[in-house]
């Protein structure tokens, strides 16, 4: 049996949705593909490694992105292949994103009505109030 099979065939032995399954397998053969396709069997943490940081730093994913790929990879060494994975080290993690603080209610704003019915003139400088 093919290793993409194969992982199939342990994701739905281990009811993952069709969605896990579908992401799991893109992310598995991004990974190989990355490696000029190699076999997982023959990578270790160090492979492992340079795939997240390529994934952080050139494709610059979100973090959640980021430990999907991480785990689909775990997936692959822990139940498909079955061997240890390794020790990958510290990596570059993808960047959390920030949350910014409330805007200030006294600023003065502008309702989203009140917009559609100004002119261009009427709004310079006045920010546009949301939700």
């Amino acid at each position: 049996m093919k290793l993409m099979e194969r992982v199939k065939a342990n994701l739905r032995v281990k009811r993952y949705s069709l969605r896990t399954e579908k992401t799991y397998c893109y992310w598995i053969r991004f990974f190989i593909r990355f490696h000029r396709m190699r076999h997982p069997a023959n990578m270790a943490g160090n492979e492992v490694r340079q795939f997240l940081e390529h994934l952080a730093i050139e494709r610059r994913v979100a973090a959640a992105t980021q430990n999907q790929a991480l785990n689909a990879i775990i997936f692959l060494y822990r139940h498909v292949l079955e061997e240890p994975l390794g020790e990958t080290g510290t990596f570059k993690r993808a960047k959390h994103p920030q949350h910014y603080d409330h805007i200030d209610v006294a600023s003065p704003c502008i309702s989203p009505t009140r917009l559609l019915h100004s002119t261009n003139e009427q709004l310079d400088g006045v920010p546009v109030k949301s939700g």
